[in-house]
């Protein structure tokens, strides 16, 4: 048996989670059995509690929680070839198979990577869903060496993931935020920092050929004049649209209904031939796997805020929705 997180029914109020004990789980074809070791905790674990993503994935109940894992694979599915028993690695859960928050999980071999050995268990639990969801933006983008990126408040841990991936393709990125942070960011391979209690980005930045959103809503209007005409804007935190239900493959009357919600990002991008793009985040080990390669001589950069045992995962999630992290919220678990 194994101790499990589970969530009964969405609550917008937050409902607390309850601990249970369930059977650990069979790896089924193209899974391994993954003792966890750390588990990384994020607003998203949030707004799954609050319901705020059914309509991207519905869930069914009971749902064991949790969106990132470390751990030990202990066991092969039929077909996993891809991992050795005793391999460390890490991963973002399958979006339709989540449950991070266990003593064991059973995951595709295909949504997990082995750690780079520099990263202790608690520092390895703040790197895939940030890091993935660096890469998948870019990748969005379709941004090549020598374009130039903004990434808004790029200070914090999407930050971290974001400027040197970007600086490793040959980008130039701007980037602002807190001047306390500016040398550690320039290091990480920004060219251009804005320091936001001296300067205003959008009265520096120009014809920016991309943007990074991780702001939201409030930022929109003032991030797309600072890019090019027919430049693309891609969004961690505006709304999703039409274009965002359609890649997913979502069923028609979801793409109607994103069309509409997200409707008001894509008129304020045509008025200069832009684009804007949402981004959720999806598993890819082999993407989580080409992510060292991909910042150089750099090392990842991971920062702890507190760490907590799975015991106190309510209290974990009560952080992380409190907000003025200086890092990840982790669970320690094995």
């Amino acid at each position: 048996m194994m101790k499990v997180a589970i969530l009964d029914k969405y609550d917008k109020d937050g409902r607390k989670l309850q601990l249970r004990e369930l059977p650990v789980p069979e790896p089924g074809p193209g899974e391994v059995l993954v003792r966890v070791r750390t588990a990384g905790v994020n607003p998203l674990d949030n707004m799954i509690i609050r319901g705020e993503v059914k309509m991207i994935v519905p869930y069914r109940f009971p749902l064991a929680m949790g969106n990132e894992l470390v751990g030990t694979v202990e066991a092969l599915g039929p077909g996993a070839n891809r991992f050795a028993v005793g391999d460390r690695v890490y991963g973002r859960m399958p979006l339709a198979k989540i449950g991070a928050f266990a003593e064991y999980a059973a995951i595709a071999e295909t949504a997990i990577a082995k750690v780079p050995d520099y990263l202790s268990d608690e520092e390895a639990a703040c790197v895939p869903l940030t890091a993935l969801t660096a890469l998948q933006a870019l990748e969005l983008m379709g941004a090549k060496a020598g374009d130039s990126l903004f990434i808004s408040g790029g200070t914090g841990s999407l930050g971290a993931m974001a400027v040197p991936i970007a600086a490793g393709k040959g980008l130039t990125v701007a980037t602002n935020g807190d001047g306390a942070s500016e040398e550690r960011v320039r290091a990480l391979g920004a060219s251009t920092f804005i320091d936001y209690r001296k300067q205003d980005y959008a009265e520096v930045l120009h014809d920016m050929d991309f943007v990074l959103d991780t702001l939201g809503d409030r930022e929109l209007p003032k991030e797309f004049g600072v890019l090019r005409q027919d430049g693309t804007l891609v969004s961690l935190r505006g709304l999703p649209n039409g274009d965002f239900a359609q890649r997913a493959g979502l069923p028609l009357w979801k793409r109607i209904a994103f069309g509409l919600v997200g409707g008001k990002y894509d008129r304020m991008a045509a008025k200069r031939g832009q684009r804007y793009r949402f981004v959720f985040v999806h598993e890819d080990g082999e993407g989580l796997a080409r992510i060292p390669k991909l910042m150089g001589d750099k090392r990842i950069e991971a920062s702890v805020d507190t760490v907590f045992g799975l015991d106190d995962v309510n209290a974990a999630l009560a952080k992380v929705a409190a907000g003025g992290s200086k890092g990840k919220t982790v669970l320690k678990i094995a």
